[in-house]
């Protein structure tokens, strides 16, 4: 059938048989239904995301704590930066650009986390903070050359004095697990 001669057969089908088809009122209904399953459902769906954003970070600090060793056995320093420990622009490889993260992970923000590495006079820190509190993450994390992970439930940056993942109380000062 060409697409009018389609069209013409629906609109005299409906002529015919005016009943056929939905009433506005049982496509309300049905649209009232979605919305309330939309209300339940959203706030469901944006926590596990958060979830999942949380998680993905931990899981960089991780990235960053196997990357951070590997470079220290490379050039006998720990990195003092993301891009230490990034793929180079170009060129080989070498102590400013070692290869041992992912492009985006060295850029310093991934996943819905901003990451920040420092060096210090024993190793480094890498601090994670959500980019937009609340809707990338509601915990913030610190970690050192200790590899302890602190998390902080707030919008805060955590610090060596919040309790490490898992537990409920924080480490003494100065000690990681």
């Amino acid at each position: 059938m060409f697409p009018d001669r389609l069209v013409a057969s629906i609109y005299e089908r409906r002529r015919r048989n005016p009943r056929a088809g939905f009433s506005l009122i049982e496509l309300l209904i049905v649209i009232a239904i979605i919305l309330v399953i939309l209300t339940v459902a959203l706030p469901k769906l944006n926590n596990a995301v958060r979830s999942a954003r949380e998680t993905g970070a931990v899981k960089a600090i991780t990235t960053i704590h196997t990357a951070e060793v590997q470079y220290y056995s490379s050039y006998g320093r720990f990195a003092a930066s993301m891009t230490e420990l990034g793929p180079p622009a170009s060129g080989a490889e070498g102590a400013s650009a070692a290869g041992l993260i992912e492009r985006d992970l060295a850029t310093g923000e991934k996943g819905g986390y901003k990451f920040t590495l420092a060096a210090t006079a024993t190793g480094y820190t890498i601090s994670a903070v959500p980019v937009q509190f609340g809707s990338s993450g509601s915990k913030t994390y610190f970690s050192d050359q200790g590899m302890g992970i602190h998390e902080h439930r707030g919008q805060e940056p955590a610090t060596l004095s919040d309790p490490l993942m898992g537990e409920s109380a924080p480490a003494a000062a100065g000690q990681t697990k």
